[in-house]
């Protein structure tokens, strides 16, 4: 996808909190003391109460391990995948995150299925090849209670069965990851078990599905089919929770655009631009995630079959 020709691009800032990135430092160290906080008190607090701290803490994790994928370029690349690379989301290595994403930004994709890895679409051939009962499975997955719901777990099923395939074809390109992965979730359970005193069903119950399912609260509607690759590309609105929360990644159009503009920037940015970039994406923008939810909590927000493919 080409800049917007009347956009003024991204300047460097000469502040220097800002050249040096302090506030994604105050997130990773934010992310990592609550995350440690929360371990070690959780008996004291009742359980709803810490689903819902363990989310944010764990798709805020995820929130800053994209950062580090795009922007963070005041640290050499080995420094910034090591400090978002501890798997205290507990399932997917950082490293193939990095690839996966990679391939889905490169924009003239967008939503195609099996060029962009994130695309919610499926291709008309295999949709008829599936059985009803997977099909309404996937319907739902296409309302918001459903993404929440059952998305982790179509998540993780997609994870398996991508993995699985490449060890059936004898790809073992993936194993360094996943053998460095589960050496550090080791010490991350070890953690939780030995020292925070949490059982291993309680984390991945109580924090790990739904920090997933928090994180795919953002994916929910940044995407959808359009005949400009522009408009496959949404903003939303939102207020500093989830902001702060997403890194500012639901003003996903400038995210798209500018995929290397810190994240502290992009809401000054989408503020002075905002009309052009609405131009751009075909006002393609929500103002919030309630207006998500009155609209498509228990409707389909698209039917997942590709209108191209």
């Amino acid at each position: 996808m080409a800049k917007i020709a009347t956009l003024p691009e991204p300047t460097e800032t000469r502040a220097l909190w800002r050249r040096w990135e302090l506030p994604t430092w105050g997130v990773a160290i934010a992310i990592y003391a609550s995350w440690a906080t929360l371990l070690m008190w959780h008996e004291h607090v009742p359980w709803p109460i810490e689903a819902l701290l363990a989310a944010y803490i764990l798709a805020w994790h995820f929130s800053l391990q994209h950062e580090a994928i795009h922007g963070w370029r005041s640290l050499p690349t080995w420094l910034r995948t090591a400090i978002v690379w501890p798997p205290i989301g507990g399932w997917w290595p950082f490293e193939l995150y990095k690839r996966s994403h990679s391939k889905h930004h490169r924009n003239t994709h967008l939503t195609y299925p099996g060029e962009d890895t994130e695309t919610q679409y499926h291709k008309r051939e295999d949709w008829s090849g599936y059985t009803p009962a997977f099909r309404s499975v996937l319907l739902f997955n296409h309302t918001l209670l459903g993404r929440l719901t059952v998305g982790p777990i179509l998540r993780l099923r997609k994870l398996v069965l991508v993995e699985t395939g490449k060890l059936k074809r004898r790809d073992f390109s993936d194993m360094p990851a996943w053998l460095g992965f589960f050496a550090g979730l080791s010490v991350v359970l070890w953690f939780v078990t030995q020292v925070a005193r949490m059982p291993i069903w309680h984390y991945y119950l109580v924090w790990v599905l739904p920090g997933i399912s928090l994180g795919l609260l953002r994916a929910f509607i940044e995407h959808r089919w359009g005949e400009r690759p522009g408009e496959r590309t949404a903003s939303v609105e939102s207020n500093w929770i989830f902001g702060l929360l997403f890194l500012w990644n639901n003003l996903h159009i400038v995210h798209h655009l500018y995929p290397t503009l810190s994240w502290f920037e992009i809401p000054g940015f989408w503020k002075r631009n905002r009309e052009k970039l609405l131009t751009h994406n075909g006002h393609f923008v929500f103002r919030g995630y309630l207006e998500i939810a009155r609209r498509w909590l228990l409707k389909p927000v698209f039917v997942p079959i590709h209108p191209a493919r």
